[in-house]
Parts: C-alpha cells; structure tokens; sequence
C-alpha cells in the first residue's frame, strides 16, 4: 500500500517535530538535550548567602543541564535537613559539614561530596549595641550568667556556642537557648530575649547595618579564626547517604558537576554578578546591600574555589565535635574521613 502525499508530509511534519523537541537553545547555541537522570528533592538548611553556589545551580539551570530535575527545599535547619535526608524524603542535603559523621553515627552512613567553605561562617557571636558601649558585654567572657541564642540542639550553631565559651572558660556558666531557625535568633537578640546570639555573617551585617548589633567574635577574621580554630574547618557541605552513591552514582556526578559549576561562575564573577542572579529569587529576605557585602568577603575569604574538603580540615572539625561536646573520642575514631567523606565526584567535575 502506497502512502497518499497528504499522509507522507504529516509524517515527515512530526518527524522533524521529534527531532526539534531533543533540541534546546543554550546561551543562544543549539544544544541536544541531556540524557533524564529522574528528579530528586535538595534541602538547604537555612536561607543564607553561604549557600550560593546551590542556587546559583538552581537559578542557572545547571542541573537541568545534567539531565538531573531538582526541587528545592528550605529545609529550615540542619538537624531537620538531616531528619529528610535519614527518611529517604531528600536525596541531597546541604547544611554543617558536622552532619555527614553524626548521621553515620545514628545508623544511617552518610557522606560528603561537596565542600561550600573553609570557614564556619555561623561561628560569629553578636550582642546589642547597648549592651556593647556600656560595657556590659565586651567579649566571650561576658557572657558568663548569660542566655547565648542558637537554632537546635546538637545543631552546628550550638555546637560552636558550646565551643566558643568552653574555649573562653564560661561554658559551665552560659545558657545555650534553642531559638528555631536564623530569623527567630536575629529578633530574640533584638527584643533582649536573649543577650547574645550565633550569628551567619549576613546576621552579623544586618544586625549592625540596622544599627543596634555588634559582633563580639568575628570568625570571618583570619586573626580571631586562626587563634580559636588553628586551620580550615568544613562549615557547610553537601551530602548524600552512602547508599544513594552506591546504587545512583551517576545522579551523585550530576549534581556535584552542577555545584563545581556553580561555585566556577561565583569565582568568575563579581560580588554584584552574583548577588543580581540570585537575590530577587533566593535572599531577598535580607538588605541587599548586606547580601552583597557578605559574598563579597566569602568569595576572598570563605568560599572553597576547589570544593575539596580535606582530611587535615575534616580532622579539625570532628575534634570540634569530640571531646564530650556532640561525642566521645571514641565515638569519633569510628567516622574517619575515609568513611564519611568522597571528593572523587568533584575531582571527576574539575578534571583532576
């Protein structure tokens, strides 16, 4: 039987329709659509300029680029991001790097695959500024018989107030306060609910903007930094559970490629660039002005260019998390970084 003229043309009409739907315009350049990898949910623990190089990715398009459909999810808090990640109901999770040995601990092995920073940019302490100027509150040691705000327990930001007045001799004499997320601790501050609070740096930049906060640590200081911490300490990283990267590795290589990709256009591009892709969609919550002032200072001082978290900065920060303060000593011989961290995705990324 003989196709009729009509029926040949629609066919060859749909054909080329096929053939147009594999095609997409990139950057104004025809590009063949990536192979589907599926969809999975990412959830990043808070709203925070440190977290930029995951919405770059998203507001970019470079996870769609990979083959990999992304949800975003504001977790809201570390401790919740790590509920998700546990319950199967995340695939990826972004929020302390401290989250990755402590899942392993609780039965469900995690890994990190992706370092954000070299610094712990929610270990700044901050206090009004009438308590400040009168003298009342100076330093660390000031804070003995006081209330310390936080997000939850045995979350990052309690862990590293627990740290700091250890370290200043007042952790017998502090009382750590769980506030919820990083809003309710800026405005418990505030209203003198508490007299002191852990702070991200654009915390730290709003409250003084606002003119009625003022840092009394300031871990964004190599000097202050070096003398409490000794060396890179991960803040935040991304994770996955060891079981997704054995049976889904290839989702695993998509999303990180998407992140190194993130953090190239971050270091490529100025404080500005980046504050203008991703305010309006992801931060605009906070003052801009604050927001461009905090990526500026992360991207010079903050933000890993290499994404490679290594063993002596791992180290550093597992005996942050020893000594009695999250675990014992002994608990956390049994998370070593071989265990608990994989750079080869973002090595593969990078090529190297």
């Amino acid at each position: 039987m003989s196709n009729s003229p009509d029926f040949t043309t629609r066919r060859r009409v749909l054909a080329a329709a096929g053939a147009l739907a594999s095609i997409s315009l990139v950057n104004g350049r025809v590009a063949f659509a990536q192979p589907k990898l599926g969809r999975v949910v990412y959830g990043q623990g808070s709203i925070d300029p440190f977290f930029a190089a995951g919405y770059v990715a998203l507001k970019k398009g470079y996870f769609g680029e990979g083959g990999l459909e992304v949800e975003y999810l504001n977790s809201q808090s570390g401790p919740r991001t790590n509920q998700l990640l546990a319950a199967g109901q995340i695939a990826f999770g972004a929020t302390a790097a401290t989250a990755a040995p402590a899942l392993t601990l609780a039965g469900k092995p995690a890994t990190l695959v992706f370092g954000f920073d070299r610094k712990l940019t929610y270990a700044n302490v901050i206090v009004r500024r009438e308590d400040f100027e009168s003298g009342k509150i100076k330093s660390l040691k000031d804070l003995a018989g006081k209330r310390v705000g936080a997000t939850q327990p045995q979350s990052s930001t309690w862990l590293m107030a627990l740290y700091l007045m250890q370290k200043a001799g007042v952790a017998d004499k502090v009382d750590i306060r769980p506030l919820g997320d990083l809003a309710t601790m800026l405005g418990a501050l505030k209203t003198g609910s508490v007299s002191a609070s852990m702070a991200t740096m654009s915390m730290m930049e709003q409250a003084q903007q606002e003119g009625w906060g003022v840092p009394i640590f300031d871990a964004t200081t190599e000097s202050s930094w070096n003398e409490f911490m000794g060396g890179d300490v991960p803040g935040i990283a991304a994770l996955t559970l060891q079981d997704t990267i054995q049976k889904r590795p290839e989702v695993v290589q998509a999303f990180v490629t998407a992140l190194v990709r993130a953090q190239d256009f971050i270091s490529a591009n100025s404080a500005a660039a980046v504050t203008d892709a991703i305010y309006d969609d992801y931060l605009n919550a906070f003052p801009r002005a604050a927001i461009e002032k905090t990526l500026g200072v992360y991207k010079e001082t903050v933000f890993l260019k290499d994404n490679i978290i290594t063993q002596d900065a791992y180290d550093r920060m597992t005996a942050i998390m020893g000594d009695g303060r999250q675990f014992s000593n002994d608990e956390i011989k049994t998370v070593p970084y071989d265990r608990c961290v994989n750079m080869s995705f973002v090595r593969r990324a990078r090529g190297l």
